[in-house]
């Protein structure tokens, strides 16, 4: 087993998703460690330690993926005996040709409170944040206007989890709001409350077996967890939506993270922060 180290004298997040994007591409187990704020000499003579003692326990060589600002900490870095990445050395030097000027690398500007020296992005994904918390389970309907989107489904199909990606990393105001036997699943109709703000609405689903598996966890051998009553709901929902015309999103094969991205291209939301 590999083990593959984030190193940043930043967050670490650039290096991890560029790490992680690489290594998916390859069927490796590997062990992850994230080393972040490594702004010290001291710090990074530490980090360089571990990873010697990483090879040394393994006999394979740890795989780096790193950004640092400092060419001192990186050249640290880069002395240890694993294999060292940073992709920015790659990009840097060409597409500042192409701009027509000099790169000023500068510590957190990527996922810092200031994004290029300005705060709005960062400020509008709190308050889409605080607004989706607020907005979450249909406990604040007198809101709904100020939704960018109003997720719409059955209990368990990831509806707070999507809500709160789509405000933390969009700064988009996602609201949510469930269908329950309260809704009369028999004749499901729309709700009164969302039939002016429909053209906001858009639909999750999930295959009957695996909303069995996520409500037995939460209330096994109850009738809401059963087989037969997943199958039941998430058929007259799919009618419902069909029937009104809301666009929907079967998520059983997909992340958070997938279906995020999947809504943010079918509904064009702009989105505040990449």
């Amino acid at each position: 087993m590999r083990t593959i180290f984030y190193i940043s004298d930043g967050t670490a997040l650039t290096a991890e998703a560029f790490g992680r994007a690489m290594l998916s591409m390859f069927p490796l187990k590997v062990e992850h460690k994230t080393l972040a704020f490594i702004d010290t000499e001291s710090k990074a003579q530490q980090a360089v330690a571990k990873i010697n003692a990483a090879h040394e326990a393994t006999g394979e060589r740890p795989v780096i993926f790193h950004t640092f600002v400092s060419l001192e900490l990186k050249r640290v870095i880069t002395s240890c005996t694993g294999s060292c990445y940073d992709f920015l050395d790659y990009f840097v030097a060409p597409l500042s040709r192409e701009l027509g000027m000099d790169a000023q690398p500068k510590t957190n500007r990527t996922h810092g409170i200031e994004e290029n020296g300005v705060r709005d992005s960062y400020d509008s994904r709190i308050e889409a944040v605080n607004y989706s918390l607020a907005n979450d389970d249909g406990s604040n309907i007198s809101d709904y206007d100020q939704a960018d989107i109003i997720l719409l489904g059955v209990s368990r199909t990831g509806k707070t989890p999507t809500s709160l990606y789509l405000a933390l990393h969009y700064g988009i105001k996602a609201a949510n709001y469930p269908l329950t036997e309260d809704d009369n699943m028999e004749n499901l109709q729309l709700p009164k409350v969302l039939k002016q703000q429909r053209h906001k609405i858009f639909g999750l689903t999930l295959e009957p077996q695996r909303l069995h598996e996520i409500r037995s966890k939460r209330r096994e051998g109850s009738r809401y967890a059963s087989l037969q009553q997943c199958r039941f709901e998430l058929q007259e929902v799919e009618k419902m939506y069909r029937r009104e015309a809301i666009p929907f999103l079967d998520s059983t094969r997909f992340s958070v993270e997938e279906i995020a991205a999947k809504i943010l291209a079918e509904t064009n939301l702009e989105r505040h922060h990449y």
